[in-house]
């Protein structure tokens, strides 16, 4: 898989090294229930992830470059909110963030990198990304990388045992080119 390069930030694939750092915000109460699954238990509950979850193709950990520690997750989800077609491929972005750098701007950063990274090399034609009620956070990165609304529904969460108001934003890879030609 790829390798992405940002200004503060290296995504790379999950290396099963990266469980203690996975544990150190994955443990923390504010990072995985507003997102849909509950809080790391032990180190050994973040290896397993690794391998299960965080090892997906099109998934990144966030690589500190000054530091080396890796402090979050972003990449494609392989879901498609409103329907993958032909004609438009499509795929969701997910994320999450060790609290202790919320506020930074590392995850925009990271997001605008895998927006580039799957409308230029994997050929999506939308990326969705989408937020729970609540988690009013998310809803500002998302925002600020210029996703729009597009609908909203009442989900399952099946690691919560509850059902959450999920609100979906889309970005096409024409809104997209636009955004960032204009940004220059």
């Amino acid at each position: 898989m790829d390798r992405i390069v940002t200004e503060r930030l290296i995504l790379r694939p999950f290396d099963e090294r990266d469980a203690e750092d996975v544990f150190s915000y994955a443990a923390d109460p504010r990072v995985g229930p507003i997102a849909g699954w509950p809080p790391h238990k032990s180190v050994e509950e973040s290896r397993e992830i690794l391998r299960t979850v965080l090892s997906a193709p099109g998934v990144f950990a966030m690589q500190l470059k000054d530091s080396g520690r890796v402090v979050g997750s972003v990449g494609y989800v392989d879901r498609h909110p409103a329907g993958e077609t032909p004609a438009c491929p499509d795929n969701e972005i997910g994320y999450g963030l060790s609290p202790a750098l919320w506020g930074r701007g590392l995850m925009p950063e990271a997001v605008e990198a895998v927006l580039f990274w799957g409308f230029e090399t994997r050929g999506y034609g939308r990326v969705w990304c989408g937020h729970y009620a609540g988690n009013w956070r998310s809803r500002g990165v998302i925002v600020r990388c210029g996703f729009r609304y597009a609908f909203s529904r009442s989900e399952f969460v099946p690691l919560m045992g509850e059902w959450r108001q999920c609100f979906d934003y889309v970005q096409t890879r024409e809104d997209w080119r636009e955004r960032i030609s204009g940004a220059v």
